[in-house]
């Protein structure tokens, strides 16, 4: 078992201990492993045996499972409605005979399909996606000429909605596949903004399995692609991307890149009021978000200080989408951390959580952080440990 898994694994075995009010002396009774060896385990600086790790599995009422592969999927409706939504696209370009309505009714569905990512209503996407992609797909197969490309439009922003849903809740094959449609709808729509859109979804596929280099490279392609802003959805379209590929670099340590990539969005925000632009929140406001996102990637002390005294002076709009909102708290939680306050970044994950709960609860880094607090507070905080265990941190 390599060291760093060791380590990680190490951490949530320490996790689950303190969860469960115990001391590594009463874990030594209950499981029948040594003080030494649960002391080196919970440091990372022993792998433990399948028999040490069933042993202390069953004292933590944990299976093994569990502890290798850390906190598991919500109970959710999302799940129940993701194998319909696999059979619908599996036959996205041979879709099922059925009835197609108006593109204008088509439309405000879309337009609520939208609404709901934005909000975070994950669950309600879950149900009505398959229905209304499979008669998108209709639309789309059915349609010619100018109409087509209104149907593909509809349904590059109804794939990119369901994508959410699959993204968030785990499901990392499928949101693979429904960002490769939407780059195929995207095509069809013949609409440079709306392709714009694509790519800067697409850079999920990148986060998700660590290959942020030819990320943002894809995202710099996006950019060269771009005509020139002449229009207000061009210039939001550009400055989408701008903000995404200065996360990017941020997570890749690259300061200069990731600073001149907000400057470029900076310029371009200027003319755009804040708003959703084919799905994509942009605008001043949006900017302001992305700078405390790039600082918490860089980590560096300097910029993370200056980001959280900031936020003392600025808020996020409540006529923000929900999910940009929070995930603006949950950015401030994680600098917070790095800066050594627990207790401030606890109080900024709670605000995320009533802002958008489903989004919190689905957050890899909320569960990273809510775990890194039970360590911190021994376990002896009845709040954290409330919060930790509804987002299945512990």
């Amino acid at each position: 078992m390599p060291g760093a898994t060791a380590a990680a694994l190490g951490q949530r075995i320490e996790t689950a201990r303190l969860s469960a009010g115990l001391t590594r002396r009463q874990l030594e009774k209950l499981s029948g492993v040594s003080y030494s060896t649960i002391r080196k385990v919970e440091g990372g600086d022993r792998s433990p045996g399948d028999g040490v790790l069933d042993a202390l599995a069953r004292a933590l009422d944990r299976t093994p499972e569990d502890l290798l592969e850390g906190p598991g999927r919500t109970d959710s409706r999302v799940h129940r409605a993701i194998p319909e939504l696999q059979r619908v696209i599996a036959t996205y370009d041979l879709p099922e005979d059925g009835p197609v309505r108006p593109l204008p009714l088509l439309a405000a569905d879309v337009g609520q399909a939208v609404e709901d990512r934005v909000q975070s209503q994950y669950a309600r996407l879950a149900e009505r996606m398959p229905p209304l992609l499979g008669e998108l797909f209709r639309a789309v197969d059915q349609a010619q000429g100018v109409e087509r490309e209104q149907a593909a439009r509809l349904l590059a922003l109804a794939i990119r909605s369901a994508d959410a849903t699959a993204y968030k809740y785990g499901y990392q094959d499928l949101s693979a596949r429904l960002v490769e449609l939407m780059r195929w709808a995207a095509s069809i729509a013949a609409n440079p903004a709306l392709e714009a859109a694509a790519a800067y979804v697409r850079m999920e596929t990148f986060f998700s399995a660590g290959q942020l280099a030819p990320g943002l490279r894809s995202l710099r392609a996006a950019v060269d692609r771009m005509p020139a802003p002449t229009t207000e959805l061009l210039a939001a379209a550009a400055a989408a991307l701008h903000m995404r590929a200065a996360v990017a670099a941020g997570r890749m340590r690259r300061p200069d890149e990731a600073r001149e990539h907000l400057r470029d969005a900076e310029v371009l925000s200027r003319h755009v009021r804040e708003g959703l632009y084919d799905g994509t929140a942009v605008g001043p406001d949006s900017l302001e978000i992305h700078r405390l996102s790039v600082a918490v990637e860089l980590g560096e002390p300097r910029d993370l200080r200056e980001a959280v005294d900031a936020a003392a002076r600025w808020a996020p709009s409540r006529d923000l989408p929900a999910e940009r909102r929070s995930h603006y708290y949950i950015d401030l939680g994680r600098a917070q951390m790095l800066l050594g306050r627990p207790q401030h970044a606890q109080e900024s994950l709670l605000v995320a959580r009533r802002i958008a709960p489903q989004h919190v609860r689905e957050h890899g880094q909320v569960r990273t952080e809510l775990a890194t607090m039970v360590r911190l507070s021994r376990g002896r905080d009845e709040q954290l440990l409330q919060f930790a265990r509804w987002a299945r941190a512990v």
